[in-house]
């Protein structure tokens, strides 16, 4: 009887096909998949904000918001589209020599480009559509406090954060090439992606919607007097630079070493030794 899951090694090998496949999309392919994953993200962070921004328990709130986000990989993953940070696992066939470096660094360039155009269209139309005025505005705050907070946080804090949460999406995305049924797929992407949110753990993709929300949402002064915070406090363009730097870095340590490098090196490398043995 055939199983209705791939073992652990196929798993490999199935991230290695996905990745070849990946490195030989075309530009216009990976501007259009990166959009949509980038709204995808993003209207998992919409979603999560909506559910926990009236809740006073923190921890409460913090698994509401995480119990909801996962739909935004869930898209990404069924529906289909290119995000930056399962993008990481192209190390996989990149270490096997299967693909070469640059079209690796051209799908990441593209992709994280169009990542952002996506998650800034979904934060414009929430902003638009009166999301935010939610709650008499305080929604509108929240978004604003949760930008500004992220745009403070120091480059190490954000730059290690950014590796824990890539090392869960991208356990999500590796689980999900091991499910052959899209129920068991949800259910594997759902803890992980759950998890990350739950922690506070910081996501590159995310972050671009969660960041251009605030700033969106600064130009409206009953969002800022809800947010409470000084004019000095709250996030501007720079913010966003200094935010998405590290946590990109981090995402990128995260995915690359933690799981890509650490599954090839168990499943695909063979020392010169063995490889002569193999030989003989």
């Amino acid at each position: 009887m055939e199983s209705n899951m791939l073992k652990p090694s196929e798993i490999c090998d199935a991230a290695i096909g996905a990745g070849c496949t990946k490195a030989n999309l075309r530009f216009s392919q990976e501007a259009i998949l990166g959009t949509l994953a980038g709204a995808f993200i993003a209207v998992g962070g919409v979603v999560s904000a909506v559910v926990s921004h009236s809740i006073t328990n923190v921890g409460l709130a913090k698994f509401a918001g995480g119990a909801v986000f996962p739909v935004g990989l869930i898209l990404v993953v069924i529906c289909g589209a290119e995000l930056f940070t399962g993008n990481c696992l192209m190390a996989v066939p990149l270490a096997g020599k299967e693909i070469n470096i640059g079209p690796m660094l051209k799908n990441w360039a593209v992709v994280y480009v169009f990542n952002f155009v996506g998650s800034v269209l979904i934060a414009f139309l929430v902003f638009e559509a009166g999301v935010f005025g939610l709650s008499s505005g305080k929604l509108g705050g929240t978004v604003i406090k949760a930008a500004s907070m992220k745009a403070s946080l120091p480059f190490w804090t954000a730059f290690c954060s950014g590796i824990m949460c890539n090392f869960l999406v991208c356990l999500a995305v590796w689980g999900a090439f091991a499910a052959k049924d899209i129920v068991s797929k949800i259910v594997i992407i759902w803890f992980p992606i759950m998890t990350f949110v739950t922690c506070g753990f910081e996501h590159c993709v995310a972050n671009m919607y969660f960041l251009m929300a605030g700033i969106f949402a600064k130009s409206n002064p009953s969002f800022v007097l809800a947010s409470g915070l000084s004019q000095d406090k709250i996030i501007n363009g720079m913010g966003v630079v200094h935010n998405l730097i590290p946590v990109t870095l981090g995402n990128i340590v995260g995915g690359v070493v933690l799981v890509a490098m650490s599954y090839f090196m168990a499943y695909k490398y063979r020392s010169p030794k063995e490889k002569n043995i193999a030989y003989k």
